[in-house]
């Protein structure tokens, strides 16, 4: 078994600002040391409450929207019950609900399976923590 799993945690900063990560070059580093030329699954997971993963295109502007698209849905107001921390906070830990903190995804060959715009993204609206974690997982 030991040769079918392989993880590994990376440390990212996403400063003080909201923030649209690509995480997919780190994924294709990871899986060139850890997949061997197998096919399997590609687990990306944020183990953290304020913070999602997701796949879509980057680069033309689909990073913003979805910022905009997240900040509609979820105002930086003080409506929210939960209050410590940054104006708005709360909302942070509902992001989790709307993007999942966590994505599998398909490994062919020792390389991520994407579409040709796909992208996997770290998604982290909270100005509070610059710092996040992000476990890898291969499984094949």
């Amino acid at each position: 078994m030991a040769d079918a799993f392989t993880t590994r945690t990376i440390d990212i900063t996403t400063g003080s600002t909201e923030t649209v990560y690509d995480l997919t070059s780190a994924c294709a580093a990871f899986l060139r040391e850890a997949a061997h030329g197998r096919d399997g699954l590609l687990n990306v997971f944020v183990p953290h409450a304020t913070a999602g993963v997701a796949v879509i295109e980057t680069g033309a502007g689909s990073d913003e929207d979805l910022l905009a698209a997240l900040h509609d849905l979820l105002p930086a107001d003080n409506r929210w019950r939960h209050r410590h921390g940054s104006p708005g906070h709360g909302r942070d830990h509902v992001l989790p609900a709307l993007v999942p903190p966590h994505a599998t995804l398909p490994v062919i060959g020792g390389q991520l399976e994407l579409g040709t715009w796909q992208s996997v993204v770290l998604v982290d609206t909270n100005v509070d923590n610059p710092r996040r974690q992000v476990r890898l997982s291969f499984l094949g």
